[in-house]
C-alpha cells in the first residue's frame, strides 16, 4: 500500500486537486492500485483554522506519507498578517522540513496547444525542457534576513548563500536526469557579479567530470531569460538556484501556452516528493469552475513516476491528457477559436474517462 497526503490549500487549490483525485480514482480502478489517502490543511486555510500555515499535525502527516499532492496557497486575504504566518511561509517550511531540495519543472508543449503559446508555433513546436531548481537553499532561506531601521530609514536585507554540498547534490540530480534525456545540461548563474554563483559554476563544472557523456554549458541568468524567448529549443536540462529557477520556470511556462499546463515535483534524496502545479492560487477565479486542472493532473503523473515508481500509470495519465486535448477540449486559459471551452470539472471528468477507457 502507498500513502498520499492531500493538501488542497487555498484559492483554486481545492478545485484542481478534486479533479486530480477524480483521475486518481480512475487510475486505481484500471491498475488495481492500493492507495491510502489522507487530508490536511496548509497555507491560508490552515492559518484560519489553527493560526499556523503549517500546523504540526500537517507536518507529521507529511513526514509519514510516501508522497504529497499539493494544490496552491495564498491570496490577498492573508497579505497583511505577520510575515511568519503568511501562507507562503508554510510552504517554505514544509519544503525545508522534508528536505525537498530538488524541484523538477518540465516545460513541454503539447502539439495540440502550439497556437496557444505566445510565441510563433515554429519557435516552440516540439519544446521539451526540464528545469531543475535547487529548492531549499539560496536567498529564500539565507540568514540574516529582515527589515530594520538604519540611519532614519527602513532597510530590507536578505542573504544569498549556498554550501558546496548543496550545489553538488542538485548538480547530480540534473546530470542523472539529463542522462535519461538529451544528455545536455545548461547551468544558469550570474558568476560575473555574484560570488555565490561563481562558486556554483566551479562546483557544477567539477561534478560534470563524473558524467563524461553530458554536454555541459553555462549561461548568465539574464541571457538565459532572453534565450528562452528567442530560441527555447536549444535547452534540454537547465539547472540553477532557487531564485533564478523560480523566475525562469515561470517564463518557460508561458512558452507552453499557459502556466496552467505545468506540473512540478519537489524531491528529497530518496525521491519522496511533493507534487504541485507551478501556478498560484488564483483567488480572482476561485470558485468559478474555470481553473485549468491539467497541471495538477500531470503533477499526479509525476507522483506516480518518481515517488511510487509506476511509470505505467504515469504514462497512461499523460496519454489521457493528450487524448482529451486531441478531442478539442480546452479550459479558458488555453482556449483558441475552433476548440470547445469546458469547465474545471468537465476537463477533469474527461481525463478520468479517457484514462478509464470510457
Amino acid at each position: 500500500m502507498s500513502s498520499i497526503l492531500v493538501l488542497p490549500g487555498d484559492g483554486i487549490g481545492p478545485e484542481i486537486v478534486d479533479e486530480a483525485l477524480r483521475v486518481l480514482k480512475a487510475a486505481e480502478k484500471r491498475f488495481d492500485l492500493n492507495i491510502q489517502l489522507d487530508h490536511a490543511l496548509v497555507g491560508g486555510a490552515a492559518y484560519d483554522a489553527e493560526g499556523d500555515p503549517l500546523p504540526e499535525s500537517t507536518l507529521a502527516k507529511a513526514r509519514a506519507a510516501d508522497a504529497i499532492l499539493f494544490g496552491s496557497i495564498g491570496g490577498p486575504k492573508w497579505d497583511n498578517i505577520e510575515r511568519d504566518k503568511r501562507p507562503e511561509r508554510g510552504l517554505l517550511r514544509l519544503r525545508s522540513s522534508l528536505g525537498l531540495f530538488a524541484n523538477l519543472r518540465p516545460a513541454i508543449l503539447f502539439p495540440q496547444l502550439a497556437e496557444a503559446s505566445s510565441l510563433k508555433p515554429e519557435v516552440v513546436s516540439g519544446l521539451d525542457i526540464l528545469i531543475v531548481r535547487e529548492l531549499t537553499g539560496g536567498i529564500y532561506f539565507g540568514q540574516p534576513r529582515g527589515i530594520k531601521e538604519e540611519n532614519g530609514e527602513r532597510v530590507g536585507f536578505n542573504t544569498y548563500v549556498y554550501s558546496e554540498s548543496e550545489m553538488k547534490r542538485i548538480a547530480r540530480v540534473a546530470f542523472d536526469l539529463a542522462m535519461q534525456r538529451g544528455k545536455r545540461v545548461c547551468s544558469v548563474d550570474k558568476a560575473n557579479v555574484l560570488e555565490v554563483t561563481e562558486l556554483w559554476k566551479e562546483v557544477v563544472t567539477e561534478e560534470a567530470k563524473a558524467y563524461p557523456e553530458i554536454e555541459l554549458s553555462h549561461m548568465y541568468v539574464d541571457n538565459a531569460a532572453m534565450q528562452l524567448v528567442r530560441a527555447p529549443k536549444q535547452f534540454d536540462v537547465i539547472v540553477t538556484g532557487n531564485l533564478f529557477g523560480d523566475i525562469l520556470s515561470d517564463e518557460a511556462a508561458m512558452l507552453t501556452g499557459s502556466i496552467g499546463m505545468l506540473p512540478s515535483a519537489s524531491l528529497d534524496e530518496n525521491r519522496k516528493g511533493l507534487y504541485e502545479p507551478c501556478h498560484g492560487s488564483a483567488p480572482d477565479i476561485a470558485g468559478q469552475g474555470i481553473a485549468n486542472p491539467l497541471a495538477t493532473i500531470m503533477s499526479l503523473a509525476m507522483l506516480m513516476r518518481y515517488s511510487l515508481q509506476r511509470d505505467d500509470v504515469a504514462d497512461a495519465i499523460e496519454a489521457a491528457v493528450e487524448k482529451v486535448l486531441d478531442q478539442g477540449l480546452r479550459t479558458g486559459d488555453i482556449y483558441t477559436e475552433g476548440t470547445r471551452k469546458v469547465s474545471t470539472g468537465e476537463m477533469g471528468s474527461a481525463v478520468a474517462e479517457a484514462l478509464a477507457g470510457v
